[in-house]
């Protein structure tokens, strides 16, 4: 059978599959962690323990070494993203603040789906539509991985803070893992292959924490989520992209939202207990905004490749004529 293969056509499937499994459990048979208990009980509840193995390997695959042009291309991107992250975030806050609206649509939802690149979607348009150099920015622009920025961002917006010691463990894992893999590069191939393995595990565990009854009206807002991220995000990005030497694609490539992103609100939530009453609503619809933005935004970036192609074409033969 191939059932991973299938999956696999399915942009986000490792993530998506296994949260809606963990929801639908939950919403039909709520008893069954405590029925079972033991392991199987602990794999219904032991979604953050995951995560913190997870963004620890990750972490070993970012790399300290990066050319002046990756720092320059990565920086701004990751800083155009957090940006407009941050200003959406303290705009939205103060109509809403630690609530929601729209069917459950809150600052948390909307910061965590906008902070966070999809890389494995960025590593593939820039393979098909980009160049090295731009593929490259990604290890800078992986930064934004994790719960950290997202807490920076919703301080920033005036919500609930966060002690230092809870920010720094946050982040810690990723830093761990950083230092680790640029130690030895063993080490990076070792853990860095861990990394995916793992999506559908802390997915389950995050969807085993929601109630199908309680989310059902977060669908739509999670497509509109999606939209916003590839349609606000992605015209800031492509603007830094041409200011910044480049020619627009990199920057439209980097408008979605990273799959490990659903974890983002979760980890907020143990942080802040403030946010504990959103973060599942929050969960499913940055899970949305992951699938909406991998479809939107290969769409757009191909539209804008094949614009470029004709204009050179254009330009080509112009000179071709003059000549």
């Amino acid at each position: 059978m191939k059932i991973k293969a299938t999956l696999d056509k399915i942009p986000g499937s490792m993530m998506l599959f296994p949260l809606l499994l963990g929801a639908a459990l939950n919403t039909l048979f709520p008893s069954t962690p405590t029925f079972f208990g033991s392991f199987t009980g602990a794999l219904w509840t032991g979604a953050l323990p995951i995560l913190a193995v997870f963004f620890f390997c990750m972490g070993t695959t970012l790399s300290f070494k990066a050319t002046p042009y990756i720092l320059k291309k990565g920086g701004a991107l990751l800083f155009s993203k957090i940006g407009v992250a941050a200003i959406v975030g303290i705009i939205t806050a103060h109509f809403i603040g630690n609530g929601t609206i729209l069917g459950g649509l809150s600052v948390l939802a909307i910061v965590a789906a906008m902070n966070d690149t999809n890389g494995g979607m960025y590593m593939a348009l820039m393979g098909q539509f980009g160049k090295a150099e731009d593929a490259g920015a990604y290890s800078i622009m992986s930064l934004e991985s994790g719960p950290f920025l997202t807490m920076v961002t919703l301080g920033a917006a005036g919500l609930a803070g966060f002690p230092w010691q809870t920010m720094v463990g946050a982040i810690l894992p990723l830093v761990l893992g950083m230092v680790i893999g640029n130690l030895d590069k063993d080490f990076k191939e070792f853990f860095g292959k861990a990394a995916p393995v793992l999506i559908p595990f802390f997915a389950f565990g995050l969807g085993a924490g929601l109630d199908f009854k309680k989310v059902a009206t977060a669908g739509l807002t999670g497509i509109l989520l999606g939209v916003g991220v590839v349609v606000i995000t992605g015209t800031v990005l492509f603007l830094v992209d041409r200011l910044t030497g480049g020619n627009g694609i990199a920057g439209l490539a980097a408008a979605t939202t990273a799959g490990n992103a659903a974890g983002v609100p979760a980890a907020v939530a143990a942080a802040n207990p403030a946010y504990a009453s959103v973060a599942g609503s929050a969960t499913i619809m940055v899970a949305a905004s992951v699938i909406i933005s991998a479809i939107l935004c290969p769409i757009v970036v191909a539209w804008y490749a094949n614009r470029l192609k004709k204009k050179e074409a254009y330009k080509l033969e112009t000179q071709k004529v003059s000549a």
